[in-house]
Order: structure tokens, then C-alpha cells, then sequence
């Protein structure tokens, strides 16, 4: 059984609907029984080995965190003060679910579950204003991307992780490509709302007053980058301890502070968090063993080899995996290319010198864009089957955003220090 017949067994099984994570692990499975000498006891090891390490805590956490948050009432005290800051621009809803995305990404880490709640929550709150159905899908479809790169992504954790890089650096990373991402986006919805004429949410502008009143409620949002700035700065807590810290924090918000969180949400969120969780895991565990075949086949060295003896320079080399992850990105879960080809890269961006932090967003940034991408962003699936909009609306809609969003990702790829500034300056 050679490494090709392994591929289409494999992609045979994601075609007829078998997750990825059995698909992957019955191929390496059988891999090891008919094309090797090794036991299959060997592919039994790397699974568990893989989800072993104490730094993989963080990612449940994280997660856990992001699930208790959206449960505290939160949420809406977000959408209101982002209402305050931007309600009175042309297209004002429109950047209200921009702002909300940005504070949200601080907290869940997750586009999916960020997206589910913005189609559901701002959604009909913009097509009752007079919004079309397919701009208020897109923009919180094209705002969930934000998610990922903002501290804490899990796509952050994940790669760090696998990459062997600082949790910390890669957090830090993320800020101001994120930011840069709220601001295309909002200059985008503003660019469209003056030509179609989308009112503004508020008719005049908010008072100083006003800003504050709607501040309290939310400050507990803004204690939760703090935390994590702060921890990764001093050394006092660990990622994991940071995932912690910030689980204790989401209880006390919403049992304690709101007083909004019932023992039948938190049974909902620890359910949730055991899901997400558990699927994050096992797609790890199974790529573990997709990493042993392609080792065993020495596919790293000679792709190395290869994609080196082509692409001599970093910007060559840049630009390759640029095209070719946006390519990818419409086709295949970012989470599962992620971890498949980080340990691909990672040998080609070592000989080239290419900072692995810098390259970490360049790679996240690439696969965020691709789930709002046709034919098959899983992002545009979601919001899409949440808000009744035809894909054919969504994908009119949504150029003027993805192309927002890659021209972020063309200045983040080549003006590596708006990834590494930061870190090197908060983590020496």
C-alpha cells in the first residue's frame, strides 16, 4: 500500500461524509498494517502521546472560557455599547457587529460559535433597520474572521502548539493584524452603506455620558485582554493558568456580577465545552498519526526539497503559500489544514529564516479568509443556514469584504514586523 493509495483511501472517506479525524486515523491505520513492518500499537501511541502534553489544557480552557461568556449576558451589554461608540456612522449596525465581532474575539476564540451568535443575536436586528439580508449575513460572517487572530484564537494555541512556538508571542501577534482587520472591514461597510443609503442606528452622536453609562456593564469584557497582556507579560501565569483564570472569571460574571447564568447554562456550556473540545482533540490525535506516515514516506524532507529548490527567497516563497492556502481554504476545514501543514512548513520557513510567529498569522490569516470564500467556506455555510440567505446573495455580497480582508493579509505578509513588533517588545 503506498503513501498515494493512503491519500485517495483517505479522501475517499472525506468525501462520503466520515469525519476527518476517523478518516485520517483508519488510513494511517491501514497504512501501518499493509505498507510498513511496524505495529499498529506504534499509531495507538501517537494518538494518545498526542493529546498528552499539559500545554493542550489551554485549548479546553479557552474554550470553556469562550462557552461560559456567551452564556453571562455579556453579549448584549457588548452590542450596546458598540452601539453607542459606532451607531451614529452611515451603516451603523453594520460596524456595531464589526466592534461586538472585535470584543467577542477576546473572548471565545472561536469564529464558529462567534458567527452562530451574531447571525442569530445582530442578524434580524439589521434587516428590520432596512439591511439587506445578504450584507448582514456577510459583514458577520467577514467579522467572525476577526475571531481567530485576536488573543485568544485556539487557531493561535493550536499552531504555537504544533509549530513549537511561544503561546504568549503568538497571542500578542494577533492584535494588531486584528485591529487592522476591524478597520478594512468598518471602511468597507461604510464605503457600501453611503452608496445604498443604510441609515445610521442613532440619530445623534453619543455623549460622553453615554459612553461611560454603557461602559460599565461591559467593563468586565475589557478585564479579560488585560488578563492575558498582563499574565503573558509578567511571567505570572502560564497560557494554561491564563485559560484558568479566565473560566473562574466567566462564572463570576455570570453568576455572581449578572446574575444571569442558571445551573441548566452551565450544564449547556460544560456540554458544549465537552463537544468542541473533544472534536479539537481528536482531530489533533489524528493528525499525529497522519504526521507519522508522511514522516515515515520522509514526505517533509523532499517537500522541503522541492518547494525550496523552487522558491529560493522568503517573498517567493510567501507568496506561494499565500495563493496556494487561499486556494486551499475554500475547499478544506482550516483547523485540519492547520495542523497538516504546519509540520510541512515549518522545515522550509527555518532554512529560509522566515520568523515562525510572523508566518503563524500569515498562515491563520489565509485560512480565516478562505471559511467566508465559495465554494465551500464553512463560515458561509453557517451563517448562511442561520439566516436563510441564498449562497448566490452571500457570494455577490461578499468580494468587496474578502477583499478587504486580503488586503490585510497582503500588508501582515509583507511587513512582517506589524506580526512581530509587539511580541518582541512585551516578551524578550
Amino acid at each position: 500500500m503506498t503513501l498515494t493509495v493512503f491519500i485517495l483511501i483517505m479522501l475517499v472517506l472525506f468525501f462520503i461524509g466520515v469525519p476527518v479525524a476517523f478518516a485520517i486515523i483508519f488510513s494511517a491505520f491501514l497504512y501501518m498494517v499493509f505498507a510498513t513492518d511496524a505495529s499498529p500499537v506504534i499509531l495507538a501511541q501517537r494518538l494518545v502521546g498526542a493529546i498528552e502534553p499539559v500545554s493542550l489544557q489551554a485549548v479546553v480552557f479557552f474554550i470553556a472560557a469562550g462557552v461560559l461568556m456567551n452564556y453571562t449576558g455579556i453579549t448584549r451589554r457588548l452590542m450596546n455599547f458598540a452601539d453607542v461608540l459606532t451607531g451614529r456612522l452611515p451603516g451603523g449596525l453594520g460596524h456595531v457587529n464589526v466592534i461586538l465581532a472585535t470584543l467577542m474575539g477576546g473572548i471565545s476564540g472561536s469564529s464558529t460559535a462567534d458567527a452562530a451568535m451574531q447571525a442569530k443575536m445582530v442578524v434580524p436586528e439589521m434587516t428590520k433597520k432596512g439591511y439587506s439580508l445578504s450584507f448582514s449575513t456577510v459583514v458577520t460572517a467577514a467579522s467572525a474572521q476577526i475571531t481567530p487572530i485576536i488573543p485568544p484564537g485556539i487557531a493561535l494555541i493550536l499552531y504555537a502548539f504544533i509549530a513549537n512556538v511561544s503561546i504568549g508571542k503568538m497571542f500578542l501577534a494577533g492584535v494588531i493584524p486584528g485591529l487592522m482587520m476591524a478597520v478594512a472591514l468598518m471602511i468597507t461597510i461604510h464605503i457600501i452603506a453611503k452608496r445604498k443609503g443604510y441609515l445610521p442606528s442613532r440619530e445623534k452622536r453619543a455623549s460622553l455620558k453615554e459612553i461611560l453609562v454603557a461602559s460599565r456593564p461591559a467593563l468586565w469584557c475589557f478585564l479579560i485582554p488585560a488578563i492575558i497582556i498582563a499574565g503573558v507579560r509578567s511571567g505570572a501565569f502560564t497560557p494554561t493558568e491564563i485559560g484558568a483564570v479566565l473560566v473562574t472569571l466567566a462564572l463570576l460574571i455570570g453568576i455572581v456580577f449578572y446574575r444571569e447564568m442558571k445551573l441548566k447554562d452551565i450544564l449547556a456550556s460544560l456540554r458544549e465545552t465537552f463537544v468542541t473540545s473533544a472534536t479539537v482533540l481528536v482531530i489533533i490525535a489524528a493528525a499525529s498519526g497522519l504526521g507519522w506516515v508522511l514522516v515515515w514516506e520522509r514526505v517533509p524532507q523532499t517537500a522541503a526539497e522541492f518547494i525550496t529548490s523552487i522558491f529560493t527567497t522568503p517573498v517567493s516563497f510567501l507568496i506561494f503559500v499565500n495563493i496556494f492556502l487561499l486556494i486551499l481554504g475554500m475547499f478544506l476545514e482550516g483547523t485540519v489544514v492547520l495542523i497538516v501543514l504546519t509540520p510541512l512548513f515549518m522545515p522550509i520557513v527555518t532554512q529560509l529564516g522566515i520568523d515562525p510567529v510572523h508566518f503563524g498569522l500569515v498562515m491563520i490569516l489565509n485560512l480565516s479568509i478562505g471559511t467566508i470564500t465559495p465554494p465551500f467556506g464553512t463560515i458561509m455555510f453557517l451563517t448562511c443556514s442561520v439566516t436563510g440567505c441564498r449562497f448566490s446573495d452571500f457570494v455577490k455580497a461578499a468580494w468587496p469584504f474578502i477583499l478587504a480582508l486580503v488586503v490585510v493579509l497582503v500588508l501582515v505578509t509583507f511587513i512582517p514586523p506589524l506580526a512581530t513588533w509587539l511580541p518582541n517588545l512585551v516578551i524578550r
